[in-house]
């Protein structure tokens, strides 16, 4: 995302709360606070090992409902915008599915890439040392997010800790089951982004087609995403990755494709090399490609008005974070496509989060099975509720989502008497 496609999207995201907010009734005190930051956290730091300073973000969003909760990116496009951008898309989604949170998201401008594995860990305590007053588990629950991992989680729990001089496992999540981690939290993205558009298709069974889903992005979100709609009867046509993308209308064997990850660098272009009746082509012809279902589960700004009208997907589930502009989503509404919005189809993975914070200071843990019943109905509900709106309304499955997230920050600021 570059910085003004971060700004633009911080201001749609902001208009949308607004209207949302005017329709519901809100004051323009409530509605102004819904829509702007509590607390932002912006430094340079100078890391030990590193010859120069790096910049290190925590934006807070709302936290009326509790603690802040959001991941923390090591990428070297990170800014300020998107940072916020992230954030208050992390306080919508935590609304919207019914998690006692609020919003949060945090960063590091660099490429892991340029650094050894000891640069990145001093990178990860640095940035804890310097966040330490503002996280905890009753303040800000932070969390893996792009090129961040269980490892890395693990280094920030052990600084944080060293500082505090306490155990105090819940004040990060995404971490190995073995420092406290949940089971099922690897794929709860993707899993609670199947429950969301399985749901959905009871309600547009005219819209499935046959089934045909096109994943766009195979880092974690994609591959599992791809893997648990194969076992569920969909056949994945195409795939990308960072390298380009692979399509077969007849389908392809992705859970062979994701145990070759696992252990090979191949892109999918070489993968696939010597399968003539597999189309070798990029990210940006894989999103028009023959379809029912798209999931975008890479970057943002990825469906545009540029491309918008040409996409031939029935339904698309964002998995990705904002990966749908202002004016492509107008474009999807008057073709009548049905767009599954980010702040639904990607909140399996804050809904464990939250599952392991709770564990985490119950210090009593759950099996498999009971977390995903859990995140099971977290999600129908959460799209039931969403669904159930817009048909009342007349609204999208964006717009419904906006009013129901927004409806339950601002009754609790009422609550608060922030009015």
């Amino acid at each position: 995302m570059t910085n003004s496609s971060s700004s633009n999207t911080y201001k749609n995201i902001q208009g949308a709360i607004r209207r949302a907010g005017e329709d519901l009734g809100f004051s323009e005190s409530t509605i102004t606070t819904i829509t702007n930051p509590y607390n932002v956290i912006n430094e340079s730091v100078m890391v030990e090992g590193i010859d120069t300073p790096i910049n290190m973000y925590r934006v807070q969003f709302n936290n009326a409902l509790g603690p802040y909760k959001g991941g923390i990116r090591f990428h070297p496009d990170v800014d300020l915008d998107e940072v916020k951008t992230l954030a208050i898309t992390m306080m919508l989604k935590c609304s919207l599915v019914g998690i006692p949170m609020g919003g949060a998201k945090g960063g590091a401008t660099l490429n892991p890439e340029d650094y050894t594995e000891t640069e990145i860990e001093a990178v990860a305590r640095a940035w804890v040392r310097t966040m330490h007053e503002y996280i905890g588990v009753d303040k800000d629950i932070p969390a893996p997010d792009v090129n961040t991992n269980g490892q890395i989680m693990s280094y920030m729990l052990d600084e944080f800790e060293h500082i505090v001089g306490r155990s105090e496992p819940g004040m990060i999540t995404g971490k190995p089951i073995a420092l406290g981690g949940s089971l099922g939290r690897e794929q709860a993205t993707s899993q609670g982004g199947v429950y969301a558009l399985l749901k959905m298709i009871e309600y547009f069974p005219e819209k499935v087609g046959k089934k045909r889903v096109v994943i766009q992005g195979f880092g974690n979100v994609g591959s599992f995403a791809a893997t648990l709609l194969a076992e569920e009867g969909f056949t994945i046509v195409g795939i990308s990755d960072s390298r380009g993308a692979v399509y077969s209308g007849s389908g392809l064997e992705v859970h062979m494709v994701a145990e070759k990850k696992k252990t090979s660098n191949q892109s999918l272009h070489e993968m696939f090399d010597d399968h003539d009746d597999v189309l070798k082509i990029s990210n940006e012809e894989l999103l028009l490609q023959d379809c029912d279902i798209l999931i975008p589960a890479a970057l943002e700004n990825q469906i545009t008005e540029a491309n918008a009208k040409d996409i031939q997907a029935h339904i698309i589930l964002e998995l990705a974070n904002n990966p749908t502009s202002q004016t492509a989503d107008d474009i999807l509404k008057e073709r009548g496509v049905l767009v599954i919005p980010d702040f639904l189809a990607n909140a399996g993975g804050v809904t464990v989060s939250y599952f392991e914070w709770v564990q985490n200071r119950a210090q009593y843990y759950w099996t498999a099975k009971e977390v995903d019943e859990k995140l099971f109905q977290f999600m129908v509900d959460a799209t039931d509720r969403v669904y159930t709106l817009s048909q009342k309304e007349s609204l999208t499955l964006r717009e419904a989502g906006f009013r129901l997230a927004v409806e339950r920050v601002g009754r609790a600021l009422e609550l608060r008497g922030q009015k």
